[in-house]
């Protein structure tokens, strides 16, 4: 069964098409349970959120700060697993129609077996994966993998990255370029900046994949700002302290839904 990466394209090209940037949401699988998780993504995709990504609970998260840590480490202590998060796709993309990917550091892949874990995700319905700490030059067994099943490899761009290093990089992927609007871990933050401008631009001159822009992103605000020059605005921290705050499970969900209301007006604020 081939995944679903066309769905992820299309879904992006259909954003552009509008004059809008794409909504892309982050949620953790296993959080606050297996169940819980997989209505959080159904609730962003109703809010408004056009992709969304489920993060893999890892046991060192580097590029997460402490809100998506403490998120994973209920996940992980709850027992969560690959299969849940497997699971947690396959329940998300039936119920909506929407791409799902999955967003994992490599060892849990490694440990699993990249042609398990690429067959499975294809089969779940998943449009590909994100994978922040895989270089590229090491690459090449899973892009290969990922294409014989459907699947978009996303990689992760930074301010810090050259520009010969961001051609590189875009060359490798598919479906969209992640590019890190700061130099530091995910969270909310008072400003995105001008260092994601610069690094979208620089970016853009090396691909026609859709940059989409992460990290920092907590408000609808931010997200006009930032849908003004990126093709996709990605929030996942922000959804996150919801649920963690949140009295009860169901008040979590509905903050989630709320809020990817919201962010969905903002990236429509400048719509053409």
């Amino acid at each position: 069964m081939s995944g679903n990466v066309e769905l992820l394209n299309e879904t992006l090209a259909g954003a552009r098409a509008e004059g809008r940037a794409a909504l892309v949401a982050y949620l953790p699988a296993g959080f606050p349970t297996v169940d819980g998780g997989i209505e959080a993504v159904k609730a962003a995709f109703d809010g408004g959120a056009d992709v969304v990504e489920v993060g893999l609970p890892h046991s060192d998260p580097v590029l997460d700060g402490p809100v998506i840590q403490t998120a994973d480490d209920i996940a992980l202590r709850g027992g969560v697993r690959i299969k849940d998060v497997m699971r947690t796709v396959r329940e998300a993309h039936a119920a909506t129609g929407k791409p799902v990917l999955v967003m994992t550091y490599w060892n849990p892949i490694d440990r699993y077996g990249i042609e398990r874990f690429t067959a499975e995700l294809a089969e779940a319905g998943g449009a590909g994966c994100i994978l922040p700490d895989l270089p590229v030059q090491e690459s090449a067994v899973w892009r290969e993998h990922a294409d014989k099943h459907g699947l978009a490899t996303v990689f992760v761009v930074a301010p810090s990255s050259q520009d010969a290093r961001l051609a590189t990089i875009t060359a490798a992927g598919s479906g969209f370029v992640y590019a890190a609007s700061l130099m530091g871990v995910t969270g909310t933050r008072e400003s995105v900046g001008e260092q994601a401008q610069d690094l979208v631009r620089r970016t853009r001159a090396t691909t026609d994949l859709p940059v989409c822009v992460g990290l920092g992103v907590s408000n609808a605000k931010q997200a006009a700002e930032v849908a003004g020059f990126a093709d996709g605005v990605i929030v996942g921290s922000a959804f996150v302290k919801l649920m963690l705050d949140a009295d009860d499970e169901a008040a979590g969900l509905a903050a989630v839904r709320a809020l990817a209301g919201d962010l969905a007006a903002g990236v429509r604020a400048h719509a053409s």
